[in-house]
């Protein structure tokens, strides 16, 4: 089995304590068998050569002191890193992006062992990819460093590394959220990474098998990055109160993350805030409704408890019986199965009493079943009481106005759920154009929207109204990754206060104005102003 004990100041640091990961099948096939052998093994009462092959590895689990001493490594690397040139950070991100296109499919492997279905897995590293390619690569060196010449003087905007940064991933993606981190590196932090007890080993796995060598390729102290799997909570504080830690890297829920980011500033740290989604996918009259379906249907992607999936819809009424009948189709055609299965798509939901307190309360004000609506097994068959599955589930609810009196349609509700909205009929398009324009930016979250139509002046008029969230997408993939464009970060209670499409290595840096005078012969020129002096500029 894989082992890693906490990494620390380039070395491993084994612990008395452990957290063994099961092999997601096996929990699937047995769940009570194999929590036994979880549990066993964690307490010492089974060996781990008396494991067996559905345990996979396990991860030391980091203590207070382990906690410091990752934070103190990482301010002493920190101080050389930061000083390193722009096109030696750059070739960090080239260096790591070439490991993952070559362990690809180790990587999905992994994931997929550690619960996630096939399609998410491959959908996950293909963002790993998309964030790191060339394209995206020369994007962001120029948003880090600008030149300008002047008769007497070299200008320079560029981004300076914050210093200590800690990133706290989320434990519904945790791999590919956890490799965001090497941006926060090349922007010249060092990085210290916590990894959830419920879903360590592929964070610990990847962080120290491709961005630790990618650190040694460029020269880079070891010490930049810190790996340790410990307490949530007691990591959250201990980072709060260290005088060290200049950024946290905060993953959660939207109430727990904006009370987390202003008890950061209360501390002097800078939060970087990847909260809920609650994402539309607009889709007008004149769509393609094939593909329109097919977008939708990405909300069922890991059974919708990912933030970037579409979570509403807003569809034109003159074809909304048309999309949601296409829509019903693929959703139908959506089962559950083993992660290992080539056409796994959806993932155990555990929080499924929540699921039917929001599907009921829809019901009850309003709202039609179209489809779903059921607790499924592994094998697709309907069973109510220990059904680890749902259904992926589609809404219709009539009417614009009022629709967000409904749970479903007003929060991310993390669950194959997805109301459909048809405006009220009779009304004139530019109306309806801008009453969606503004039901969009009325959104209290704000991470992706998108919109289906061939009319570019619809296109126009919705891209010049629509100011809520981190990216804009029209006629494409609701889910899918691009180059240059960024992956996370958004407004409202998406980025909370600040909250913007986050690219990593600039959140986690601060712009410097720097001026470098040679044979200046009247400094007082830059106090005072020369016309002179301007027009050479």
């Amino acid at each position: 089995m894989l082992s890693y004990g906490s990494y620390i100041d380039g070395r491993e640091h084994p612990a008395q304590q452990w957290v063994y990961t099961v092999r997601a099948s096996a929990m699937l096939r047995d769940f009570f068998g194999s929590f036994r052998l979880k549990r066993g093994l964690e307490q010492g009462r089974i060996r781990p050569e008396e494991a067996g092959d559905e345990v996979i590895g396990r991860c030391a689990v980091a203590d207070r002191h382990d906690v410091e001493a990752a934070v103190r490594s990482a301010a002493r690397a920190a101080a050389e890193w930061s000083t390193a040139p722009l096109a030696t950070r750059m070739s960090l991100i080239e260096v790591f992006h070439d490991l993952v296109r070559e362990k690809h499919d180790e990587i999905v492997e992994l994931m997929i062992a550690e619960g996630h279905p096939r399609s998410l897995a491959r959908w996950e590293a293909a963002g790993m990819i998309a964030n790191t390619g060339a394209q995206t690569r020369e994007f962001l060196a120029g948003q880090l460093e600008h030149r300008v010449r002047t008769a007497e003087r070299e200008l320079t905007v560029r981004r300076v590394a914050d210093g200590v940064v800690c990133l706290n991933p989320p434990q519904n993606a945790t791999v590919a959220n956890a490799l965001l981190g090497v941006w926060v590196l090349a922007a010249g932090n060092a990085l210290v990474v916590r990894a959830p007890r419920s879903a360590p080993l592929g964070v610990m796995h990847v962080l120290r098998e491709l961005i630790a060598p990618a650190l040694e390729a460029v020269g880079a102290p070891a010490a930049a990055l810190s790996v340790l799997c410990s307490d949530a909570r007691a990591t959250l504080d201990q980072w709060l109160e260290d005088p060290l830690v200049d950024d946290i890297m905060y993953f959660g829920g939207s109430e727990q993350g904006i009370a987390f980011g202003a008890a950061c500033v209360a501390h002097g740290k800078k939060p970087v805030l990847e909260l809920a989604g609650n994402d539309i996918c607009v889709v007008w009259h004149d769509a393609d409704l094939d593909l329109a379906a097919e977008a939708l249907a990405e909300s069922f992607l890991g059974s919708g408890q990912i933030c970037m999936v579409p979570n509403c819809a807003v569809v034109h009424p003159r074809i909304a019986d048309a999309l949601l009948e296409k829509l019903c189709e693929r959703a139908r055609r959506i089962r559950p199965g083993f992660p290992e299965a080539a056409d796994a798509l959806l993932s155990p939901v555990l929080r499924t009493d929540r699921f039917f307190d929001v599907l009921h309360q829809a019901l009850a004000g309003g709202a039609r079943l179209v489809a779903g609506g059921r607790r499924l097994d592994v094998d697709g068959e309907q069973d109510d009481t220990g059904g680890l599955f749902l259904e992926p589930t589609v809404l219709r609810v009539d009417g614009l106005k009022g629709s967000r009196d409904l749970d479903a349609v007003r929060h991310e509700t993390f669950f194959p759920l997805l109301p459909v909205v048809v405006p009220e009929d009779g009304t004139d398009d530019d109306e309806l154009l801008a009453a969606i324009v503004a039901f969009v930016n009325g959104n209290a979250y704000g991470l992706r929207n998108s919109l289906w139509t061939s009319d570019d002046s619809v296109v126009d008029r919705w891209l010049a109204g629509v100011r809520n969230g981190g990216l804009l997408k029209v006629n494409d993939s609701h889910v899918g990754f691009l180059p240059v464009l960024p992956t996370h970060g958004g407004t409202g209670l998406t980025g909370g206060p600040g909250g913007e499409a986050n690219y990593p290595v600039l959140r986690t840096s601060h712009l410097q104005g720097v001026s470098v005078a040679r044979n200046v012969r009247r400094p007082s020129a830059a106090v005072f102003g020369d016309p002179a002096e301007e027009a050479t500029v």
